[in-house]
Order: C-alpha cells, then sequence, then structure tokens
C-alpha cells in the first residue's frame, strides 16, 4: 500500500531589518539569505518569497526602516505581520536565545511566526497613510492645547498669558484645519466613506472615533471578536501561575484606539440602546464603573466587529 501523501509544512519567514541590510530566514527548511535594504534587494525578497508562498512574513516596527520592504510585500499580497519589538524579545528570551545578531534576529522572527502565528495586518494605501498621519498629528495638537490651557491656568503674568492665549488660537485654527481634511480626505473614498457610514450609524459613535477605527484598526470586521478585543487591549487575561488564581486584567493592545474607544464608550452609555441597558446592569450588580466601562468597550468594540464584518448598519442589525 502507498502510504497517504502528507501536506507540505506551513512556511514561516522573519526578516530583520536595519539601514542598510535585510536579514532573511525561512522555517522549517533553514534556508537564510542577507540582502540589502534597497530597491534590488527587495525585489529579490519579494520574487523569492512569492514562490514559497509563506503563511506569515515577520517583520518589526523598527521605526521607518521597514517600511520599503513591507509595502513592496504587501502589495503583491504577501501576508506581513509587523509585530512589536517587545513581544519578540521576550520570545527570544523565554526560549533562551539571548546572543543577538542579525542572522540570530532573523531565526527568532520565523520562530517567533511559527509559534505565535500573529495575523498579517493588511497594508494600508496611500489614502490610508495619510489619514493614520493626520489623525496622530490631531492628537499631538490636542495634547498641546491641553498642556497650554494648564500654563495658562498657572500663570498670572500679562504678558506671558497673551503669548498663551495667542498659541491656543493657533493651535485650536490649527486643529479645525486638520479636521478639514481629514473629512475631505474620508469623502474622497467610497469605500471609506462606506465604513465610516456604517460605524457612525451606531448611537455613540462620534467622527474622531469613526476616523480612529479606519485609520488605526483596519483589522476591523476581517478578525473574530476575541482576536480583535486582543489587538485593541480590551480583552481580560489570565494571571495564572500553578495554583495561583491572578486577577484578570486588560494590558497591551493599541493605546490610540482604546483612549478614543473609552470616550466613545462613555458617549454609548448614556445614548446607545444595547450599551446603555448593559451598563446599567453591571453597576447594579455592583461592579466598580472602570470595570463596567471596560466590559462595554468589549461589547461596543463586539458590535462593531459585526456590523463591518456583514456590511450591516446599525438599524438594520437592531431591527
Amino acid at each position: 500500500m502507498s502510504e497517504p501523501m502528507r501536506e507540505p509544512p506551513d512556511v514561516t519567514v522573519g526578516i530583520d531589518v536595519a539601514k542598510a541590510t535585510l536579514a532573511i530566514a525561512v522555517r522549517p527548511s533553514g534556508e537564510e539569505r542577507h540582502l540589502a535594504n534597497d530597491a534590488a534587494g527587495i525585489a529579490e525578497i519579494v520574487g523569492w518569497l512569492q514562490a514559497l508562498t509563506p503563511l506569515v512574513i515577520v517583520v518589526e516596527a523598527t521605526g521607518g526602516y521597514e517600511a520599503p520592504l513591507v509595502a513592496e510585500l504587501g502589495i503583491v499580497g504577501l501576508p506581513v505581520a509587523v509585530v512589536n519589538p517587545r513581544q519578540v524579545r521576550d520570545f527570544a528570551r523565554a526560549t533562551g536565545r539571548l546572543a543577538k545578531t542579525d542572522r540570530l534576529d532573523a531565526q527568532t522572527l520565523a520562530h517567533f511566526g511559527q509559534a505565535v502565528r500573529p495575523v498579517p495586518r493588511p497594508l494600508p494605501d496611500d489614502a490610508a497613510q495619510a489619514l493614520a498621519a493626520l489623525v496622530e498629528r490631531r492628537r499631538q495638537i490636542v495634547a498641546m492645547r491641553t498642556a497650554e490651557e494648564n500654563r495658562l491656568g498657572a500663570t498670572r503674568v500679562t504678558a506671558v498669558r497673551a503669548r498663551i492665549q495667542a498659541h491656543l488660537k493657533w493651535l485650536e485654527a490649527d486643529l479645525k484645519e486638520i479636521d478639514d481634511d481629514l473629512r475631505q480626505r474620508l469623502r474622497a473614498s467610497p469605500l471609506w466613506r462606506e465604513r465610516e457610514n456604517l460605524l457612525r450609524s451606531v448611537p455613540g459613535i462620534g467622527p474622531i472615533l469613526a476616523l480612529t477605527l479606519l485609520a488605526e484598526l483596519p483589522e476591523l470586521g476581517r478578525l473574530s471578536h476575541g482576536q480583535i478585543a486582543a489587538l485593541v487591549g480590551v480583552a481580560p487575561l489570565n494571571r495564572d501561575s500553578g495554583t495561583l488564581r491572578g486577577r484578570r486584567a486588560v494590558w497591551g493592545g493599541r493605546r490610540a484606539v482604546r483612549t478614543a474607544l473609552y470616550m466613545g464608550t462613555l458617549r454609548a452609555t448614556r445614548c446607545n440602546p444595547a450599551i446603555q441597558p448593559f451598563y446599567e446592569r453591571l453597576l447594579a450588580a455592583g461592579k466598580a464603573k472602570k470595570v463596567a466601562l471596560v466590559a462595554c468597550m468589549h461589547k461596543l468594540l463586539t458590535i462593531l466587529n459585526a456590523l463591518l464584518k456583514h456590511q450591516t448598519p446599525w438599524q438594520a442589525q437592531a431591527a
């Protein structure tokens, strides 16, 4: 009798990115390459990896050196996951790999991809990247405005107050321009306009939360409820060891998304017919307000994830 054919093993790739070089490691074959981080090197990597059809390609976020590589991989549809360097360092320590070279880092990234299976993040197009940059700039302007308002309240010197007030006026004008630009860019994209309308159909979801979700959480609607909650950082995680059972807590995730979601949830506890009674039941059951709000954030995120996944506006969903 002939032996049944075995499925080929899943291929995972790790790429360590430096300013001038790229180190590549493949599992389970163990193949390695070392190429220049330039147009020719990236083109060679893309052609090679297309032939390998990997399950996931893991790249660390390095502050920008990885952007051209990730863009080229994403353009041809290869599954790229840009991961937090801290996660990879923790994984390396846990597996006993303490030495650090470009070659070893690439091997660790490939091993991380094989063991953890990070979800590939869809590559934002030019419009998405511009929108993300504007959302980040808006956040910076708001932080500067808050700082200046605090300074204004702390000084009584007339000349200094006049300077602070002039700066606040400039910040308000800049903030208005950014908001106008955000709206124009969003309206220019039919796809994004549709996604924004779906999100804004949910009571409590304002324009800033919708923009933040579109720009900084492109996975919304593409992952399971548990995966999207963990990605944002609103999924309670166990803290157990042996017989010790610690309190579950939420941590990690995308801070900017979580902050915007928190503000949206506060509004939803006052006007959303699904969130408001849920929040009141939790408080009546003796839950602390912070615990109840986090639970509502999780529930609201689940609603939004299902809404984009099924392309169904709130009214139809609620019916």
